[in-house]
């Protein structure tokens, strides 16, 4: 199945075809120059050729005139692109055979079966004429750039569910004002709401804006020493007003010497949207309990910060998806709290770019524990700031 080439896909892979034909043509012109030095009959393709494409990483070939098969690499013969010393696929023949004709590269997307009852891989297939008959073919797995593709999609189609709900809710609120201008009462109450609903857009907005900004930067590329603790009660001290209001309360167990290297901001983001959902699944007079401890595995030095509560808990059925982007376990308290469904998401985002994880133990009706895992500190020799 022949498929649109994006042109994403289409400008890298331009690119790196066009800098290994630099390459591969060097090379030939060299074998060339060389032969006809020494008076020897010219080879059909030299050595250096011969090693270049056998490393290369992606699936590729170097064909003749006749379209046999003279150079691969390693990972050609499983991309099911070819079937012993031949293109196995018709049009990626005949892409291969309109390159050498016109003497113009070509670029086409296409799907291969895998066997075993797999899906189909897609490939991102270029062709480009190397001289006297020879055509170069590079293939690109384009698996992982669908699924990225998919997820955006997803992303852009929730957000604007998502804004909807609000602003639709501000404007019909706005025509109840309009409407009720001789009732003092009702434009208080309508009032209220509008406010409530503004504010529930200016929150969505924010983990909108927060999350981008996750995605676009590397947390440790100017990492500084963390105390987990201290963030911890910072984020403690914003969360007491709103765990008074709902009659719950907050508790911290320490653990010395815990420290991490990362981005303070981030990390903080994190350990918020978790006290915060913590607190918005819990009934009045539940308790919110923070634990940091230190970790040591075959895997290396960790610290652990577990957030438990006794509130409602998750269903098995709902535990794999509580960290996709605006999944809800219960979208009536999460709308109540005002929470924006992206909140587990920031989470599973920041610990991914710490090289860390976030793991969840629930139980309906007993509670849920979300345990953030970060890999600790290693003492150096180096002096190094401290955590802003």
């Amino acid at each position: 199945m022949i498929q649109h080439v994006s042109p994403l896909v289409t400008g890298v892979l331009g690119a790196v075809l066009g800098a290994l034909i630099a390459v591969l043509v060097m090379t030939l012109s060299k074998a060339r120059a060389r032969a006809a030095t020494s008076g020897d009959p010219e080879p059909v393709l030299p050595p250096e050729l011969l090693i270049t494409v056998e490393h290369l990483r992606n699936p590729a070939a170097v064909l003749g005139a006749h379209d046999q098969l003279l150079a691969e690499s390693l990972s050609a013969a499983s991309s099911g692109l070819l079937r012993g010393r031949r293109i196995a696929q018709p049009d990626v023949l005949e892409l291969v055979r309109e390159a050498r004709r016109d003497n113009e590269p070509g670029v086409l997307n296409i799907e291969v079966a895998t066997g075993l009852g797999l899906p189909n891989r897609p490939l991102a297939v270029r062709v480009a004429p190397l001289g006297e008959g020879l055509v170069l073919l590079v293939a690109d797995d384009r698996s992982e750039a669908l699924r990225v593709d998919e997820t955006r999609r997803d992303f852009v189609a929730n957000i604007t569910h998502e804004l909807k709900t609000p602003i639709g809710a501000i404007s019909l609120l706005a025509e109840a004002i309009a409407d009720s201008t001789d009732d003092a009462d009702a434009v208080k109450h309508f009032a209220g709401r509008m406010s409530t609903e503004t504010a529930r857009l200016n929150e969505l907005i924010a983990q909108i804006i927060a999350l981008s900004r996750l995605q676009s930067t590397d947390p440790l590329l100017a990492a500084v020493p963390i105390e987990v603790d201290d963030v911890i009660d910072d984020v403690l001290d914003q969360a007491r007003a709103l765990a008074d209001n709902r009659g719950i309360a907050l508790t911290h167990q320490r653990a010395s010497e815990a420290v991490v290297r990362g981005d303070r901001n981030h990390i903080e983001a994190a350990l918020r949207n978790l006290i915060q959902n913590a607190i918005a699944y819990s009934d009045a007079g539940a308790r919110v309990a923070v634990t940091t401890r230190l970790v040591h595995d075959g895997t290396g030095d960790w610290v652990e910060i577990g957030v438990s509560d006794n509130g409602i808990g998750i269903s098995e059925a709902d535990q794999p998806r509580v960290f996709e982007r605006f999944f809800r376990v219960d979208y009536g308290r999460s709308r109540a709290s005002g929470g924006t469904g992206l909140g587990l998401s920031i989470v599973k985002h920041v610990a991914s770019a710490h090289g860390g994880t976030v793991t969840l133990w629930s139980r309906l009706g007993q509670g849920s524990t979300f345990t953030l895992r970060l890999p600790a500190r290693q003492p150096d020799h180096h002096a190094e700031g401290t955590a802003a």
